[in-house]
């Protein structure tokens, strides 16, 4: 206080714990005078209501220990993976030492300075007769042996996630008015963490196995660049100004391939940015958008960039239900017909193209569903130009809550303009909330260390289709997955449930996709290279490439969750025909071949096959 007054300022500070107490429960911590006054009166309060013992209690569960530990319970848990009861005195006298200054004293960031600190304590309590010469003698030579346990792990459990969330908490923070390294918050999120596990499990399982068979194409592809590489590490004294065509030749004549290969770091440490295959997934519950698992990339530790949140990449025909929603939504059944021929589409930068079906087939008339179940892209295409302009497209895009820049053009129904993985995991959720578009989300609610609901985020949804656009568009997908591009799902991964998907896969196969939901579970995954240019191998398709992961999880979860089997409800305005694959009309006992189809109601087919009848007289 002397200081304090001669100096007109607040140079120094000095609290009795029990004024500590009475800051850290009743007061701010801005230093002012009139705080110190309130402190103190507040102590006397407490002085006279509780018993010291009762009153050191009260603060050892209320103080600062760091990295977020509040009380001495939590702290003994973070630094010793024990309760309180358990610890040893050399470990009591490091969580003693901490309050003073956590941050300088943090043994896990300043380890001398945290050992000299509990040495300290350990001498004042030999000073004092608390403990014997020898007890002293004894535990100042021991290490500080911090076991952080699970808390040691400084990615977690969900790491992509949770940096997610920092994010969020940072920017809430300065708009709130809160220090989320420092106050001691309890965030509730909407994480699962048995889902999570599976994704993790999923992921980097099919992740091992795509690793080494794209290092080795790769490393194919850049042979010479690898040879010649090699040959400079070994002849020091050539310089790339004396380095002809000809020992170029001669090098890579003389390099084995298999000796390249073999060396693994080698390929690796060459290209570990370029060779590296990356993998995204998100899974949402689709009735309220919550975040229930989320991985950004293959290992956090390495590559910080969040893909599911933050990549851009082409969607391919993962895209491409979105334009047949705009047709369903706007009159055309499911049986409607266009041509399986070639289309020319004009680019925004006056080049032409023309796009080929993934089979390179070519035919006659195809039906909406044969077009997406087989996800022709000359259909598609005609479907853009002749049924569903670009804008209309780019209109239910919007409202399924796609928020990246999307070209109008003829190409947007195959996916030319990038999207967010996690925006299209939840525009596919649209159609198993019967048209409810949830924004997703991963905090549902702060409180301050004391309990206190500081700030609380609802659910935000719109309606974003019809409920019948909805149900038709998710039959549709489910005929993808049960004898489509998706049918992998079923016969080679197992997974029986009832669902519905899409698989996407980008020009050159740079980008491979399969997304697909449940009534319960909407899941995402995305797998490709960071560079855009780099290609992820002939053949891999999102079929091959993401799709495994997708049922891998999917499976996993139904299956060791327990979860049941659940159609998807048909809601009002759905009617459900046979109809004749010859002529899309009703049919007749007579028709040779006969379709299941779903119809709006107002687009039901009225008439009855006009071919197959019954002859008279017979």
């Amino acid at each position: 206080a002397y200081i304090d007054l001669i100096t007109l300022s607040l140079k120094q500070g000095a609290s009795t714990i029990t004024q500590q107490l009475a800051r850290d429960l009743f007061l701010h911590k801005r230093r002012t005078f009139t705080r110190k006054i309130r402190e103190t009166l507040t102590a006397i309060q407490i002085e006279r209501n509780y018993s010291k013992r009762e009153i050191l209690e009260m603060y050892l569960t209320q103080i600062y220990f760091g990295h977020g530990a509040y009380g001495i319970g939590t702290a003994a848990i973070k630094y010793f993976s024990k309760s309180v009861e358990e610890l040893t005195l050399p470990e009591s006298a490091l969580l003693a030492a901490l309050p003073k200054a956590p941050t300088h004293y943090s043994p896990i960031n300043y380890p001398d300075k945290a050992l000299n600190r509990r040495n300290l304590v350990l001498r004042r309590m030999f000073d004092d007769g608390k403990i014997s010469q020898t007890t002293y003698r004894n535990t100042v030579s021991l290490p500080l042996e911090i076991n952080l346990g699970q808390t040691g792990n400084p990615l977690g459990k969900a790491p992509y996630f949770t940096e997610m969330v920092r994010q969020k908490l940072s920017a809430e923070g300065r708009r709130l008015g809160f220090d989320y390294l420092a106050d001691g918050l309890t965030i509730h999120t909407t994480v699962d963490a048995v889902l999570q596990e599976y994704a993790e499990i999923a992921l980097n399982n099919h992740l091992d196995h795509l690793q080494p068979a794209y290092r080795a194409r790769f490393a194919k592809r850049t042979y010479e660049e690898l040879a010649v590489e090699l040959y400079f590490e070994k002849d020091s004294t050539r310089h790339d100004s004396t380095y002809t065509a000809a020992d170029t030749m001669r090098v890579i004549a003389s390099a084995s391939l298999d000796t390249i290969l073999s060396d693994s770091l080698r390929v690796d440490s060459l290209f570990s940015k370029r060779a590296v295959v990356q993998a995204a997934l998100v899974a949402l519950d689709p009735q309220t958008g919550e975040i229930l698992a989320l991985i950004g990339g293959k290992d956090f530790s390495k590559y910080k960039f969040n893909r599911a949140v933050q990549a851009i990449r082409q969607p391919g025909s993962v895209f491409k239900p979105f334009a047949y929603a705009a047709a369903i939504d706007n009159g055309y059944p499911t049986t409607f017909e266009l041509l399986n021929q070639d289309v020319v589409l004009n680019m925004n930068d006056s080049t032409r193209w023309v796009p080929q079906n993934y089979d390179l087939s070519h035919g006659g008339l195809v039906t909406l569903r044969e077009a997406l179940r087989r996800s022709l892209n000359l259909i598609t295409v005609r479907l853009v130009q002749e049924v569903v302009p670009p804008m209309l497209v780019v209109k239910y895009a919007r409202q399924a809550g796609f928020t990246t820049p999307i070209a109008a053009v003829d190409a947007v129904a195959l996916g030319s303009s990038g999207v967010i993985p996690i925006e299209a995991v939840a525009a596919f959720s649209v159609f198993a909330a019967k048209g409810i578009y949830n924004k997703p989300r991963g905090v549902v609610i702060i409180e301050d260390r004391f309990g206190e609901v500081i700030a609380e985020y609802p659910g935000e949804q719109r309606v974003a289709l019809s409920s019948a656009t909805a149900y038709i568009m998710t039959d549709l997908l489910q005929t993808v997955i049960n004898r489509g591009t998706g049918g992998s799902v079923r016969w080679k991964h197992q997974f029986y449930k009832t669902a519905a998907g899409k698989t996407g896969t980008t020009n050159g196969f740079t980008d491979a996709w399969f997304i697909g939901f449940t009534p319960k579970l909407a899941c995402g995954v995305w797998v490709g290279l960071d560079d855009p240019a780099e290609s992820l191998g002939h053949g891999y398709s999102g079929a091959v490439a993401a799709l495994p992961i997708w049922a891998s999880f999917m499976k996993m979860a139904y299956d060791s969750l327990g979860w049941e089997d659940e159609p998807f409800e048909i809601p009002p305005g759905i009617v459900k025909l046979q109809v004749c694959s010859q002529t899309k009309q009703v049919a007749t006992p007579y028709c040779p071949e006969k379709l299941d189809e779903v119809f709006r109601h107002d687009t039901r087919p009225l008439g009855e096959c006009p071919i197959h009848k019954r002859i008279s007289g017979f």
